[in-house]
């Protein structure tokens, strides 16, 4: 029971820590670009003025926007947080890979549009998710653990349509598209795997450290409100951008 109440209490003090900063940065960021990850102005030239097949292009774009996608990094970066066997990683990565596999794809080829606010807006919540499971929080809270395997493969769903509406905002030409989008999407896995070798690495170093155990908390505390941040920003982009009634 006193364990219980402390752990109460440190999500309490954890609240009040994270509510303040996650304000200050939202304030300071929501009239700027920092959050509008999309396609470079370069590539946005690049993709609309040529036609035809362009394999490698699109993959290194791809690539290109997996390694650059802070989004989706910092949820491959919950996801493998406290996975310490390869195995276990292969398959909450390859989960991942499905999800938003099959989403980039369908989206794009058949046309399928969401909004992209209230995509980045749930791809945020998959991060403030992840760093919740692995603080414990439903756990304690809700007194039971959500299939991670699960919410991984529907997250990975959203992500997938929050690269789908990036390409939908260009001018795509048809002479080419399926084979162009199945390069940009081998190259949004190959992009994703060297931001994983990369990730694996640093954490293979941190997790020796004896400081793991205590920053571990902290880190995931971060996590949380960042995504807390880019949910902020996008619904703010969401409001901002409805039509307004008149009266």
């Amino acid at each position: 029971m006193q364990e219980l109440l402390s752990r109460k209490a440190n999500w309490l003090g954890i609240a009040k820590c994270a509510v303040i900063p996650t304000v200050m940065l939202l304030l300071a960021f929501v009239a700027s670009d920092v959050f509008a990850h999309g396609v470079a102005d370069e590539d946005k030239t690049f993709i609309e003025q040529n036609t035809g097949v362009h394999l490698l292009p699109f993959i290194y774009l791809g690539a290109k926007h997996m390694v650059t996608g802070y989004d989706h990094l910092l949820f491959l970066f919950g996801v493998i947080f406290f996975l310490y066997r390869m195995r276990d990683v292969g398959t909450y990565v390859s989960l991942f890979a499905i999800g938003h596999s099959v989403t980039l794809l369908s989206g794009v080829l058949t046309g399928t549009h969401v909004n992209p606010y209230i995509v980045d807006t749930i791809i945020g919540l998959s991060v403030v998710y992840k760093a919740l499971d692995n603080l414990g929080a439903f756990q304690l809270v809700l007194g039971f653990q959500p299939n991670t395997k699960a919410a991984v493969l529907v997250f990975g769903f959203f992500h997938g349509f929050g690269l789908a509406t990036k390409l939908q905002e260009l001018t795509l030409s048809q002479d080419g598209l399926i084979p162009n989008i199945v390069g940009f999407n081998l190259g949004v896995e190959i992009g994703q795997l060297l931001a994983l070798s990369a990730i694996m690495i640093a954490m293979g170093f941190w997790r020796r450290s004896e400081k793991f155990r205590h920053q571990a908390f902290s880190a995931n505390v971060v996590l949380m409100t960042a995504g807390f941040i880019l949910m902020g920003y996008q619904l703010t982009g969401y409001f901002m951008s409805s039509p307004r009634i008149p009266t």
